[in-house]
């Protein structure tokens, strides 16, 4: 058996809150728990107590206690803790000290600190004005927006008063925004007027005077000045809007108010609307609940990654993906979030690492793309930078490769525990994730998530372990959607997750449960390839053609070819280097060696850039289309869209 990177050190795991929770589970069922895969076994069979059980320990704040945990006769359908009322916002905002809550930092512009007094005295100011421009429980609150302080402030205000928050970043093109937010009809939009990225400053005026116009609904546009620092300038002190019937953000602070009358509302009350990928059609309206947010990212911050108030959490996001909602999450736990807003790699490599030793970062949330970047730059964490405060990485978006597992504990720092985590925002947190009190193996997911009743099933619909399936979950979880926006029927919904197996939540990941307890993810299983009918998952190619110096992106898809299917490879090469017979052979023998004949691809190809969606996620299946001659839609849902066109000339020589 191969052995582990990393051993939590036996006080460690004393110290833990998963330890803590699990003696309070101990003397809850009056039995001792000998493994955390004995505490997983009881969280998904007696479900209802686990998840009281995270209700009583997360001390969520409600004014009306719930009269029934769980209710419903399978997943579809599950209701939670009907009765309760409460206020998300209110239990983000507990905290009212003078403790850190938000350290900002962006490009070309000072840092911005707001201790948990001072969010709530910004919280109680905008929600004044909120409700004064008419906005009321039930009604959408979108933000056009970057990862800063002005935009956690506008959540956590909307969301006291029982509003429901929808944000996407500026990065997405006029039709990426109106797709999405045009389906939910927002009365109100926040949006950045200007931002730099990589440098550069970003005008963004006339893309918002575009969406306001194009969607009726929008009754005020509230403008975000590039840097305003919360310094209570007015709107006669700064230039005048290019925005028709707008208002400056920091004139919506400027009243009195110093307390907050949180709205009490429903367990199950939207707080948030998510949208799917919008890669293959129109985003799918995905709504969250704000009880099932609060206990399943209590879940996983406390116990999964050990946050407490003294850390500093930081994940590098944009408003435009789920990793935000589960930062701003945070809160609820009292510890200090660090958000920054920028190129990570600007004005150099060093960026986020500085950041680390000047900011005492203590958890430190990134991608396997950006680990692989520093890599290949040869630059070597640990020993440039003071990282004594790092004790946990997370790492998502795609498989965290072995390659990038090794990298970590050889150069930046050798006891620190790395997470690879897995979920979505389907459901707005994770499957699988970190565990304070297990080794970490190479390539693997540590665990399944307390309460998530993980599976991997073959294709006869069997659970099956220590081999590849298809991810499902055959349990209710307060964090599944209440609903999808606009199908009333629910036909939607239901057909995105349980049309495939009765009564079974199927998530659309490929993966493998290991002997040691732990997930093996191999990518999307839409974009599984069958070369021979073996399938075999992209990220198992990805591991292997990533680690080499030459290359430093790739994209693999299936063609379908004289009926069977072959794998064609696409690379990014170091430098603009050209691709030669030379590197082909040499990409060819490396993924023969570390994998199968039946991984090696037909044919590869040189490209300039891969397409990914505005969340950092490679777009296999609109490559996929393109090959086989079918149109592509929502080009807008792309960062990159214009990368797609490489493939479209690339369709003559993929017909050989």
């Amino acid at each position: 058996m191969e052995e582990p990177l990393w051993i939590p050190s036996e006080d460690r795991i004393s110290k833990s809150n998963l330890t803590s929770f699990t003696r309070y589970v101990e003397k809850l069922i009056n039995r001792k728990i000998a493994s955390y895969q004995e505490l997983h076994d009881w969280s998904v069979t007696d479900i209802k107590e686990f998840w009281k059980s995270i209700w009583v320990i997360s001390g969520i704040i409600h004014s009306k206690p719930y009269d029934k945990i769980l209710s419903g006769k399978d997943m579809f359908g599950a209701k939670w803790f009907e009765g309760a009322e409460l206020n998300f916002a209110e239990n983000l905002l507990r905290y009212r000290d003078d403790h850190m809550a938000l350290i900002s930092a962006r490009e070309n512009s000072p840092t911005i600190k707001l201790t948990y007094s001072e969010l709530y005295k910004y919280v109680a100011s905008l929600a004044a004005s909120l409700k004064e421009l008419g906005i009321r429980k039930g009604d959408r609150v979108a933000g056009f927006v970057n990862n800063i302080p002005e935009t956690v402030v506008a959540m956590l205000a909307a969301t006291s008063i029982g509003a429901l928050w929808s944000s996407c970043s500026p990065d997405f093109g006029h039709k990426g925004v109106l797709d999405r937010f045009g389906q939910i009809q927002p009365k109100i939009l926040f949006a950045i007027e200007t931002y730099y990225y990589n440098g550069k400053l970003i005008d963004c005026s006339e893309k918002v005077e575009a969406i306001r116009e194009s969607i009726p609904s929008i009754e005020k546009v509230i403008l975000i000045k590039r840097f305003n620092g919360f310094n209570g300038k007015t709107s006669a002190d700064i230039t005048s809007a290019k925005i028709s019937n707008s208002l400056f953000y920091n004139d919506l602070l400027l009243n009195n108010s110093s307390e907050i009358k949180f709205e009490q509302v429903p367990f199950d009350h939207p707080v948030y609307i998510m949208y799917s990928s919008g890669t293959t059609g129109t985003p799918k309206c995905i709504v969250h609940s704000g009880g099932g947010t609060l206990l399943q990212h209590f879940k996983e911050l406390s116990l999964h990654t050990n946050l407490n108030r003294d850390d500093v959490i930081t994940y590098y996001t944009t408003c435009g993906w789920m990793m935000w909602n589960w930062l701003v999450s945070s809160l609820s736990v009292g510890a200090s979030i660090f958000l920054y807003d920028g190129n990570p790699v600007y004005p150099n490599i060093n960026t986020l690492w500085n950041s680390i030793e000047k900011e005492r970062i203590s958890i430190f949330g990134t991608s396997p793309k950006f680990l692989t970047m520093i890599q290949k730059t040869g630059l070597i964490p640990g020993d440039q930078f003071d990282l004594s405060s790092l004790k946990t990485i997370l790492s998502t978006g795609s498989p965290l490769s072995i390659e990038n597992f090794k990298w970590v504990y050889g150069n930046v720092k050798s006891d620190l525990q790395l997470s690879s985590i897995s979920g979505g925002t389907d459901i707005v947190s994770c499957f699988m994730l970190g565990n304070p009190n297990l080794p970490v193996y190479a390539g693997e997911i540590q665990s399944k998530g307390l309460g998530m009743s993980v599976k991997a099933f073959n294709e006869k619909g069997e659970s099956v372990t220590k081999e590849k399936g298809e991810l499902v979950c055959t349990e209710p979880f307060p964090s599944m959607p209440v609903y999808f926006w606009n199908d009333p029927d629910g036909k939607k919904y239901f057909s995105a997750y349980f049309d495939h197996y009765p009564g079974v939540w199927r998530h659309g990941d490929y993966i493998k449960i290991t002997e040691h307890g732990g997930i093996i993810v191999y990518g999307r299983s839409d974009a599984t390839l069958n070369p021979g009918g073996v399938r075999i998952g992209t990220a198992e190619i990805y591991r292997i053609v990533e680690a080499m110096d030459d290359i430093t992106d790739s994209l693999v898809i299936g063609q379908n070819w004289k009926n069977d299917v072959r794998i064609i490879l696409f690379v990014v090469l170091k430098n603009n280097k050209v691709l030669s017979d030379k590197v082909i052979e040499k990409i060819k023998n490396n993924i023969r060696t570390n994998a199968t004949p039946r991984h090696v691809p037909s044919k590869i190809f040189q490209i300039q850039d891969v397409p990914r969606t505005i969340s950092g996620k490679k777009v296999e299946l609109a490559v996929t289309r393109i090959i086989h001659r079918e149109h592509v839609d929502n080009r807008d849902a792309l960062a990159n869209p214009d990368s797609l066109e490489q493939f479209q000339k690339l369709v003559p020589y993929l017909s050989q």
